[in-house]
């Protein structure tokens, strides 16, 4: 099913309550900016309690429709830009052109910063204490460094706090494989404004 019928679902009060609340994590399932429990999480904190509350449950639908609203735009934007890109003769995209389907791009659209600060919080709490065999790992170890600077001055980094964590970011990068943290250094880049 889509997304859009997943909140027509969500906004049916003709439904248990229970199956409303099902069909928002299934809208969440189909977009998870910050991962999935992440991405629960994170409408909580914008909405408030939704599993028990029903005005929450329809301000969390609002959340993340806006996002993917405005995610929606963006891509529209771009396969706008591409197409008058292709008629002018430029078949491929330069190397610096915005492209909303890599996975660098994505993170919460129209509270980016406060999203990733959210989501750095969660792996932090959460998360990384499934990777507590592995935190004597030197990589491992820098990572939790680094999201916990970023969240100690809530993302606001000085100019040299920045400079100092951009290449560590970008080494971390590279020695890392797992889809789950290297969204966490995706969100260290936007929370600290790196991105």
């Amino acid at each position: 099913m889509s997304f859009g019928n997943f909140a027509r679902k969500v906004r049916d009060p003709a439904l248990p309550y229970r199956h409303r609340v099902s069909a928002l994590r299934s809208c969440v399932q189909l977009y998870r900016p910050l991962g999935f429990q992440a991405t629960l999480s994170f409408l909580e904190l914008r909405a408030g309690r939704f599993q028990h509350d029903e005005t929450a449950l329809l301000n969390a639908l609002g959340v993340i429709e806006e996002s993917r609203a405005a995610r929606q735009d963006e891509i529209m934007a771009y396969v706008a830009m591409r197409r008058e890109a292709k008629r002018q003769g430029r078949r491929n995209p330069r190397q610096g052109d915005p492209n909303p389907y890599t996975q660098v791009r994505w993170y919460w659209y129209g509270a980016p910063r406060e999203a990733a600060r959210h989501a750095l919080l969660f792996w932090l709490r959460r998360r990384s204490t499934g990777l507590q065999p592995l935190m004597t790992d030197p990589i491992l170890v820098e990572l939790r460094q680094c999201a916990s600077l970023c969240l100690e001055h809530d993302g606001e980094l000085t100019a040299t706090e920045r400079r100092l964590l951009a290449p560590r970011v970008k080494e971390l990068e590279q020695h890392l494989q797992l889809w789950d943290l290297l969204q966490v250094i995706r969100h260290i880049e936007v929370a600290a404004g790196l991105r």
